[in-house]
């Protein structure tokens, strides 16, 4: 981690929904999914804000060997936004507990608020979490 990596460090990351980060798309295999309304999915939602985190980290890490990965998530997701419309995430780096980081997280999606909430990751060496999932693999 470079000095740089301070609390207070801010991002705004923009991403245009598209049909394929809709409900249906989650997980195509369940016909339960499928017969869903077509709106941002709470799952790729997530994944969004985890985005937004990341590429607020990238430059204050030694990337590519220090990475990040979330280890807790507790946001809403308050409101339906249908594809085409624009989220824009908002998220500030709160607290650094060691490799563990704290981050205030939101998503508006032009028309309202879609969800706030906290999210956690934590700092990795690629190359030793990769061997740890090696030995995992192998029993």
């Amino acid at each position: 981690m470079k000095d740089s990596l301070v609390p207070g460090i801010q991002y705004v990351h923009t991403f245009t929904v598209p049909l394929s980060k809709t409900v249906p798309a989650l997980y195509p295999e369940s016909e339960e999914f499928v017969a869903m309304p077509e709106v941002f999915a709470t799952g790729f939602l997530v994944g969004l804000l985890e985005w937004a985190c990341i590429l607020a980290l990238k430059p204050h890490l030694d990337w590519p060997r220090e990475q990040t990965v979330g280890t807790h998530i507790d946001v809403s997701h308050s409101a339906a936004t249908p594809p085409g419309l624009t989220v824009t995430v908002t998220v500030e780096l709160l607290a650094i507990e060691g490799r563990k980081l704290r981050f205030a997280v939101k998503a508006h999606d032009g028309v309202e608020l879609v969800s706030e909430g906290k999210h956690e990751r934590f700092v990795i060496d690629r190359e030793r979490f990769d061997a740890k999932l090696a030995g995992k693999r192998s029993g």
